[in-house]
């Protein structure tokens, strides 16, 4: 398989690691310093391309790989106010997309852990439910992708929440999401129950960003030849 890496930085430099070893070709590397090989030409000669970026620059490079007919995965995470365009640009233009907010196996393991957790709590009122994620310094968004979907897996479970919110907050509808940026931590989020009896918590740490990229090859290899637009529950199989 030929990739095309879209952003060449910590988690690019991981997901060459991974991609070789499993006997795959990095054909392509992108980032600030080589705007000018984004071409439609370079995109041809790859098969996928695994796009980790900003929330700022994500958006065009998707439509990039959509009109030159390139599979993409996708992991940056904060552009999703605009999933409706993207999604729309995907299918108009027959293309392939994965996105996850998060691509470790376990992280989506977790993902399914939190759904059924929430959904078991909802009967118990006297339970406070709360989420905490940790990330290192150098994420751009807050909360964090993962936060995200994992708040809305709250709420979609115990309805008596209606919005979560990234502070703390008095409001009984609220679910608070508590942000940290914490040097070198690549990711811990933690949900959890709380009662004047007593505590239930799930939590997901990360110890290094192999877990993140391993997915997003995978993902990569799963999407090839496909059309239409994915998830990780798909890729997994869950």
């Amino acid at each position: 398989m030929k990739i095309a890496l879209i952003g060449y930085g910590k988690m690019g430099k991981a997901i060459e690691e991974i991609a070789v070893a499993k006997g795959h070709e990095i054909v392509l590397k992108l980032d600030i310093s080589n705007p000018e090989d984004f071409t439609t030409d370079n995109l041809a000669k790859c098969d996928v391309a695994i796009e980790f970026t900003s929330p700022h620059s994500a958006v065009e490079n998707l439509k990039k790989c959509f009109a030159a007919g390139l599979p993409v995965v996708c992991g940056s995470t904060g552009w999703l106010a605009k999933w409706d365009e993207i999604a729309n640009d995907c299918n108009q233009n027959n293309g392939s997309l994965v996105y996850a907010s998060n691509y470790s196996i376990g992280v989506n393991l977790f993902f399914e852990l939190n759904t059924y957790l929430a959904k078991l709590m909802n009967k118990y009122s006297d339970y406070e439910v709360s989420l905490d994620e940790i990330h290192h310094t150098q994420k751009k968004d807050s909360p964090s992708g993962t936060a995200i979907t994992l708040a809305e897996q709250v709420l979609a479970g115990i309805p008596r929440k209606k919005q979560w919110v990234n502070h703390l907050s008095d409001n009984e509808d609220d679910l608070e999401i508590i942000s940290e940026r914490i040097d070198p931590a690549p990711g811990t989020h933690k949900i959890k129950y709380h009662s004047a009896i007593d505590d239930i918590e799930i939590i997901h740490t990360a110890h290094n960003r192999k877990g993140f990229a391993g997915g997003a090859v995978l993902a990569a290899e799963f999407i090839v030849g496909k059309k239409g637009i994915y998830d990780m529950k798909q890729v997994l199989g869950l």
